[in-house]
């Protein structure tokens, strides 16, 4: 008899499903260690891009303002004071005649100097004075007479090249317009030169006075006209031009104009006189102005004896796109400007003092 297997009926629990893991199928779990790093460092290659580009965006913009400033010449910094040369425009500050300096650089030793110059780059480490001759020569004169390093540089603006002579000469003009010496003899020498410059628009000197002093009133500029012809017909004979008060230089002038001969014996009376200062040649100017008789024509007493009485004699003259200083005393002659004379063959700088002396006799 055979015997029946029973069959029973196991239900075996299902296995829990895991809720709180990262499934199977999820795609990131498939990826391997090496895809990982790789969008990692694409990712971090993303962020960097978008740093660097904010980072050239802001220097782009940083640019910009600083040409804008550049072009205001309110960029300020510290450069040599060799690299500075004032052969571009002739300055209106006499050379003879400076009395504001000693306490410019009185006031440069206590505080400082509280505006700096302008100035024009004409290349690399090379400069063109605009504005600040007289801050300029007083950061020299410190530095020679100091050798203090703090006087070897000085505080400039930087203004952007390209600038027409106009513009330049204007600039300079306006700033010293509102000093109280500057002289009628002075800005009638400045206007002479910008309307004899090649790279000025001034066909004249009645054009080049309108331009340069267009913020002048119609009187002054006038009397700016008066003083260009006077110092034209006398330049070669007066001395302290710079002295000359306004309402004798217009006068004399006029009687110049109208009346001949008078230019000759001005010069004349001028030569034959000894004019150890500037009250000298005034009151043979107003000899002419008052109506009064030319003076007698007197031996002019030699060159030597009047430096002589008058202790020490001090000139600045231009020369060749920069500035000679000498100075001029009893038994000494003291030349100072931006060249190296070490550098010059014996021979020659014999020949060339050898000259000189020999042109002083």
């Amino acid at each position: 008899m055979t015997k029946r297997r029973r069959i029973f009926d196991v239900d075996l629990p299902e296995e829990p499903v895991a809720t709180t893991g990262p499934r199977i199928s999820d795609p990131l779990m498939r990826r391997g260690p090496m895809a990982t790093a790789i969008g990692e460092n694409a990712q971090s290659l993303r962020e960097r891009q978008t740093q660097e580009a904010a980072i050239r965006s802001e220097n782009d913009a940083l640019a910009h303002e600083f040409v804008r400033l550049k072009k205001l010449g309110l960029v300020t910094d510290l450069i040599p004071i060799d690299a500075v040369v004032t052969g571009k425009l002739l300055r209106d500050r006499s050379a003879r005649l400076d009395p504001e300096l000693a306490d410019l650089k009185a006031s440069i030793r206590a505080v400082g100097l509280s505006n700096p110059i302008r100035v024009e780059q004409t290349g690399p480490g090379s400069y063109e004075l605009v504005q600040g001759w007289r801050r300029l020569m007083a950061y020299r004169e410190l530095y020679a007479e100091t050798a203090d390093p703090i006087f070897a540089k000085i505080p400039a603006g930087l203004m952007a090249r390209g600038e027409t002579l106009e513009s330049l000469y204007r600039r300079m003009v306006d700033e010293n317009m509102v000093r109280k010496d500057i002289s009628f003899a002075e800005m009638a020498n400045l206007a002479r030169a910008f309307a004899d410059d090649q790279g000025s628009e001034a066909v004249d000197l009645d054009q080049a006075v309108n331009l340069l002093f267009a913020s002048a009133a119609p009187q002054k500029r006038s009397y700016i006209r008066r003083f260009a012809a006077l110092m034209q017909a006398l330049e070669k004979v007066l001395e302290f031009p710079e002295a000359i008060p306004r309402a004798l230089g217009v006068t004399l002038s006029q009687m110049m104009e109208t009346q001949s001969g008078v230019t000759a014996e001005v010069a004349r009376a001028l030569q034959a006189t000894p004019r150890p200062n500037a009250e000298a040649e005034l009151a043979v100017l107003r000899r002419f102005v008052n109506g009064e008789a030319a003076v007698a024509a007197l031996p002019r007493q030699p060159r030597l004896e009047g430096n002589l009485r008058r202790g020490k004699t001090t000139l600045r003259l231009p020369h060749q796109g920069g500035e000679v200083k000498c100075t001029a005393s009893p038994g000494k002659v003291e030349l100072r400007c931006d060249r190296d004379f070490s550098t010059i063959e014996r021979a020659r700088l014999e020949a060339a003092i050898e000259a000189f002396l020999n042109a002083l006799d």
